[in-house]
């Protein structure tokens, strides 16, 4: 019985020991290379890039306050259209002293000169009666008379330009009145009711009271590599995509590009403007985020193959053309000139035809452990 225990035993240590061997001696075998294999087709390739950028109306237009003062009421909302020459908001005057204190010296002055021109006025006017003065005489002094009472209504006018911002004789066109130059949608309104605004003068830009914008004329406005500048032109067609309204595309046509490189983040780009197409019912914001995708060159008949397919040696390109040599599968490497490339398929000009097939990247199987 021990024996037999033994004999068992032994067995059991070969058969370990033996199938040990055979599979280490399998493990040390080397594999066969599977090699995926792709056959050239007639594909249309393009070259595309995609730019950054934003959309904004063509014109946006702020407007601002013909004096300064005080807001104290405002008319319109940001969103709203508006007309050209509505108004958008009122304006309180807070007059200038010094300027106040010489409209009200221009008045006085003015009175005083009316007053004696009315006194030259009736003596030389008993004179003439009496024919003791010529008519060129009483009609000098008539005409200063006249003079003198424009005078007084322009000074009084002046006062109250002064003072209260508006006249009896330019009521329809009060300077109080702030009104758009022109038609569109108001994009923002930056002041609140009792704001001070200041008009526009040499020193200072003036208080914007609302940005104004024509909504119907859009345009793209991004940022290309110097790179790929070179091969745009005006009026080229673009498809621009908005982060925000992933459904929708709106074609452009390149109008714009720049002349002069803006460097960002060590590159130079240069900006570019593009016309957008905007249907009426389609309601775009001003400041959107976008893409827009440019087809650089394209290609419409080439002989295609992946791009993985092609070996890349210094200037020279080589692919490997799959061989039938008595029964056995060999690779023919063979030089080849390519064209367009759209990151993916790359188009063959010369040293291969529809009929052969080529050699792709090997096929790595998947090692899964049960």
């Amino acid at each position: 019985m021990k024996k037999y225990r033994k004999l068992v035993i032994a067995v059991i240590i070969a058969l370990i020991f033996i199938g040990t061997f055979v599979f280490l001696w399998q493990k040390s075998q080397p594999k066969e290379i599977v090699y995926s294999e792709f056959t050239p087709a007639m594909n249309e390739v393009k070259k595309t890039t995609i730019i950054t950028g934003k959309i904004e109306p063509r014109n946006e237009v702020n407007i601002k306050p013909q004096i300064s003062g005080i807001i104290t009421q405002l008319m319109k909302e940001p969103g709203q259209y508006v007309q050209q020459g509505e108004v958008i908001a009122k304006v309180k005057v807070i007059p200038d002293m010094g300027q106040l204190s010489s409209a009200e010296a221009r008045v006085r002055l003015a009175d005083i000169n009316l007053q004696q021109a009315k006194v030259d006025f009736e003596r030389e006017k008993n004179l003439f009666d009496q024919k003791l003065v010529s008519a060129d005489e009483y009609d000098k002094v008539k005409k200063a008379l006249n003079q003198a009472k424009e005078e007084v209504l322009a000074a009084q006018d002046a006062l109250q330009v002064v003072r209260d911002g508006v006249s009896k004789s330019n009521a329809s066109a009060s300077s109080t009145l702030v009104r758009s130059t022109i038609s569109g949608v108001i994009l923002d309104i930056p002041v609140k009711v009792g704001n001070s605004v200041i008009l526009s003068n040499t020193f200072n830009d003036g208080t914007t009271i609302a940005s104004v914008a024509n909504m119907n004329d859009l345009i793209f406005r991004g940022n290309i590599d110097e790179t790929e500048v070179g091969q745009l032109v005006n009026g080229m067609p673009m498809k621009i995509t908005i982060g925000a309204l992933q459904d929708l595309k709106f074609d452009a046509f390149l109008e714009y590009i720049s002349p002069k490189a803006t460097e960002s983040n060590g590159a130079n780009q240069f900006e570019i403007k593009a016309a957008v197409k905007v249907a009426k019912e389609d309601k775009l914001r001003s400041g959107y985020s976008a893409n827009a995708e440019i087809v650089l060159d394209q290609v419409t008949k080439a002989l295609t193959i992946p791009e993985s397919a092609i070996e890349f040696s210094g200037d020279s390109t080589f692919v490997y053309v799959v061989k039938d040599v008595k029964g056995q599968k060999e690779y023919e490497r063979r030089q080849v000139v390519t064209g367009l490339s759209d990151g993916v398929n790359i188009e063959v000009k010369k040293g291969l035809t529809a009929k052969e097939k080529v050699r792709g990247p090997e096929v790595v199987a998947d090692n899964k452990e049960d």
